[in-house]
Order: structure tokens, then sequence, then C-alpha cells
């Protein structure tokens, strides 16, 4: 009996270090995973997922979420369903967005990518019947593997970068799957992208260098994009497997 109850202890013991391992494995920078400190609280932070589902999340441009993003482990994943030849199944993915519009923010995020895998966080996108995408109007911070990804052998389409206008002042991301920790910070037109506790992007948008930018980019010829004072945050379907955490939002 003495033995069985030692045991008992040791396995309760054990099971409660792997407890604690596991939730220092997968915290965010602010503390706990998918939860908000008293003094994020106090000051105003909104917690856009809670680690256990994907309630509050929708499509954009639609009022559901279908069954390639998923909740695992307290991440939102991307998890594409295929079929026996291993083509995705249409119609269960697509861009979501959770929280409604904002104009001045800082938002906050954790994020990994699967090997060779790209997607983005947008935002300040439009939501109409007249886009058929939220990258037609609104800004995007790429999320890419820099290893691996064909994207990534362009410029300013790597990591951190404000997606074909802008590149990164510093190449600062982790290898695929591993954690990301990023900031956006949009205060009328000025602009400030953060990843890894490194201020990478800093832009005034609607000056004439910027609008030069522009001319030189792909969104020449989308006449809407980045002119939005107010919009949605969104996560993208690029088609490949990603993982989201610790998505906070404060409005300025």
């Amino acid at each position: 009996m003495k033995n069985a109850f030692k045991i008992l202890i040791l396995s309760s013991l054990i099971a409660l270090i792997a407890c604690n391992s596991a939730r220092k494995a997968t915290s965010g920078a602010g503390g706990e995973m998918n939860m908000l400190t008293a003094a994020e609280k106090r000051d105003g932070w909104i917690l856009l997922f809670d680690g256990k589902t994907v309630d509050g999340w929708r499509y954009y441009n639609n009022q559901t979420v279908g069954s390639d993003w998923k909740v695992q482990e307290g991440t939102i994943v991307l998890e594409q369903q295929k079929d026996a030849s291993g083509k995705r199944i249409p119609g269960n993915g697509g861009d979501i967005t959770a929280g409604g519009e904002f104009a001045d923010f800082e938002l906050k995020l954790d994020w990994k990518i699967d090997n060779c895998g790209n997607s983005g966080i947008i935002y300040r996108a439009i939501e109409a019947e007249k886009y058929n995408y939220p990258w037609q109007t609104g800004p995007e911070m790429q999320i890419v593997d820099n290893a691996c990804h064909p994207d990534a052998k362009i410029e300013k389409h790597r990591a951190g970068d404000f997606y074909d206008v802008v590149k990164s002042s510093k190449e600062n991301v982790k290898p695929a799957l591993e954690w990301n920790s990023i900031r956006i910070v949009a205060k009328g037109n000025h602009i400030e992208q953060w990843q890894n506790g490194e201020k990478v992007i800093d832009v005034q948008m609607g000056t004439e260098e910027w609008k030069a930018l522009l001319k030189a980019s792909k969104w020449k010829d989308y006449p809407d994009f980045s002119l939005a004072p107010i919009g949605l945050i969104v996560l993208q379907d690029h088609g490949d497997r990603v993982w989201f955490r610790n998505i906070k939002i404060k409005r300025l």
C-alpha cells in the first residue's frame, strides 16, 4: 500500500512539473498564454483569442468561420483539409477577422509558420462587396519562411516587411516552426512594425515619398490601398499552415 501511495504521489508530481513546463514553453511575452495581465486590463487591452475557441472570429466578408481554422494547444492554426489526392478542399478556409474595426491601435501577437509557408497580418482593411480580399485595401505585415518560400527571395516580401512597399530595417525573424512576437502600432498615417522586440518598420504614409513607394509597388493598381483611417485586423489564409496566439489589441 505504501509503495502504491508513493507511486501515486510521484506520478502527480511528474504531471504537475510537466504541466508547468508546458505552460512556460507556450507562454507569451506578457505572461500566461492568451490572457491579459491586470496591468493590460487597466490599460485598455482587448483579448481577441481566448486560446480555447474561435468564438468572435469570422471570415472577411462573411459571418462564419470554416473548419480549416482550428484551435490546437492554445493556438489558432490553419489546417488545410485535403481530399484523397492531396488537393485542398475548397470552401473551408479564408482570411479571418475579429474585434471589429480599429483606427489608431497597438496590436500584439505571436506567430509561427510551417516550413516554406507564407501568411500575413493585414490591418485597416475595408470590408465591402467590391473588395474580394482584405489586402486590396489594408497594409500587410508579412509572415513567411525567409529560408525557403520563393516569395522571400523578393525584396520587401520578407518576414516583418511592410509587404511590397517598405523593407524591414533588420532581418530578425526566427526559423520556420519557431515563435515570433510582433507589434503593429498605427497612429494616423504613422505606422510602426516591431518584430521580436525590435522596430523594423517606421513609415509615414501619405507623404510624397510614400506615394513614390506605392507607385513602384504592386499597389499602384489598387487605388484604395492604405487610404482607410479605420478598418479590420485580418489573419491571412495564404494556403500554408500558420499558428497564432496571444492576440491582443488596444485602441489608442
